[in-house]
């Protein structure tokens, strides 16, 4: 397969697939094409963003809820966020935009890998099977015929 590179060997190229990406080189990648929806991701690229993205989040998300950012009290009456967590809010804003492209591109990339079209996005849209149509095709293995999406 091209951009196979096995351990020890250099990185494949960024106009390639970085087929068993490691962790550090593929989050790498994902910054270095941050707006390339052309070309193909490999399935290792895309899960180790998602699981750093996951872990982002779940941190922003841990501390607007100790900082007092959810509003809900023990009495169930509703406090306004504490400026903490406004700080965090804002924060994680700023996070979501500047990972929105790269993230759609990211998975515009791995669905031509399957070789689907990057229109296929749009079936997220899609209330609950969206979602898990995009789910299944992100977990397909690469399709050779998926290079007609290399520039």
């Amino acid at each position: 397969m091209t951009g196979y590179a096995p351990t020890g060997a250099t990185a494949a190229p960024l106009d390639a697939p970085y087929y068993n990406a490691p962790f550090g080189a593929a989050v790498a990648r994902f910054w270095q094409k941050y707006a390339t929806f052309s070309g193909r991701a490999s399935r290792s690229e895309y899960w180790w963003w998602y699981l750093v993205a996951f872990v982002v989040n779940g941190v922003f998300n841990v501390l607007s809820y100790t900082l007092g950012g959810y509003g809900i009290q023990m009495d169930q009456t509703y406090a306004p966020p504490s400026a903490g967590a406004i700080v965090i809010f804002s924060i994680w804003g700023l996070w979501a935009l500047a990972t929105i492209i790269p993230t759609l591109a990211l998975l515009a990339r791995r669905l031509h890998d399957g070789n689907f079209s990057a229109g296929w996005i749009f079936i997220g849209l899609v209330p609950f099977f969206g979602g898990i149509v995009l789910l299944v095709m992100t977990l397909l293995p690469p399709n050779p015929a998926g290079q007609r999406f290399d520039r």
